[in-house]
């Protein structure tokens, strides 16, 4: 079992953040293992003609030769540095790799493939190496995930608001119930009793840890522990089946027939309190039509308006919650 002992510092500086970089390197290993959970099979089948043609045109299957089941090359994936990371950071941050640590890293995982493709162990040995991994980084961003970007981003970020939210009302057990079955807290301590490819006790030194919720990991869980990076888990965000789901088909149809089929999916979308914006993106529907009918939810006391710093976030009332469950029981 691997553990992650945490001191009071620790849990001072911890944190939840998003990383686009690492969504994408839970993607790319998706398509490559081919082993999509049901949920995400069909999302996964379209992406794949244009995964294989990037393998065939761009760096790509050398940045793939950087992962192993058990870990993978830290600088085609860094840890965000802010909460607001964006992947033009991500790509700044890989093509600032010294030369001298890209190299270490991937000398190790050359070692660890001895049968690559000549084409392959060409790109990885390239003085241009880093540059050549960026370009295909890069161009498997635009190719597979830049357009479902913003969807993506919402899970993530309703995930990250519900977690905190939890952590400021009944501390970090509570935060961290439900993560995953793979992460749990006991004892002043982080635990991954189901973790491949290391055993035994880390410590942050203090400075905390980064957990970072991805749509596309699921149902798996992967962490970072390598020395200078932040300690960093990445979990399965909360609702992350929603992005793979046609929001029509979630609404009962006496909750439709009731408040209006629009209605119904704002109200149930509200499951996690959210603004305006990441419901737009969530349910791809118009900002002005959003609002017209949180109205009429406000009116109806199905919903309430919370301002969060310069923004508003609304979420269900218990009234809201008692009709949201309706079609839940067999008629």
């Amino acid at each position: 079992m691997l553990r992650v002992d945490v001191n009071a510092d620790d849990l001072l500086h911890t944190r939840f953040a998003l990383s686009p970089v690492f969504e994408l390197n839970s993607l790319l290993r998706r398509l490559e293992a081919g082993n999509s959970p049901g949920w995400a099979a069909a999302h996964l089948d379209r992406l794949r003609p244009r995964f294989e043609l990037l393998r065939r045109d761009t760096a790509l299957d050398a940045v793939l030769a950087l992962k192993v089941p058990e870990s993978g090359a830290n600088f085609v994936a860094p840890p965000p540095r802010t909460a607001a990371q964006t992947f033009d950071d991500d790509l700044a941050a890989i093509r600032a790799t010294p030369a001298a640590d890209a190299r270490a890293e991937i000398d190790f995982y050359l070692g660890r493939r001895p049968t690559l493709p000549e084409r392959v162990r060409r790109i990885l040995t390239d003085r241009a190496a880093v540059t050549l991994l960026a370009e295909a980084i890069e161009a498997a961003w635009t190719e597979l995930l830049a357009d479902d970007w913003p969807r993506v981003r919402t899970v993530c970020e309703r995930d990250v608001v519900h977690r905190t939210d939890r952590l400021s009302r009944s501390g970090w057990a509570s935060a961290l119930a439900g993560l995953a079955p793979q992460v749990r807290w006991n004892n002043s301590g982080i635990e991954l009793p189901g973790f491949i490819g290391r055993d035994g006790t880390v410590s942050p030194g203090g400075a905390g840890v980064l957990f970072i919720p991805s749509v596309f990991i699921w149902p798996d869980v992967a962490a970072h522990l390598d020395d200078p990076t932040p300690k960093t888990v990445i979990y399965p965000a909360r609702g992350a089946a929603t992005f793979f789901s046609t929001p029509e088909a979630l609404v009962p149809d006496a909750l439709a027939a009731l408040i209006g089929r629009s209605r119904a999916r704002l109200l149930l979308a509200l499951a996690t309190p959210a603004t305006t914006t990441q419901l737009g993106h969530g349910l791809d529907l118009p900002l002005g039509t959003i609002s017209d009918h949180l109205s009429v939810l406000r009116r109806a006391a199905l919903v309430r308006r919370t301002r969060v710093g310069r923004g508003v976030r609304y979420e269900r009332t218990p009234l809201g919650e008692s009709l949201a469950s309706l079609g839940d029981e067999p008629e």
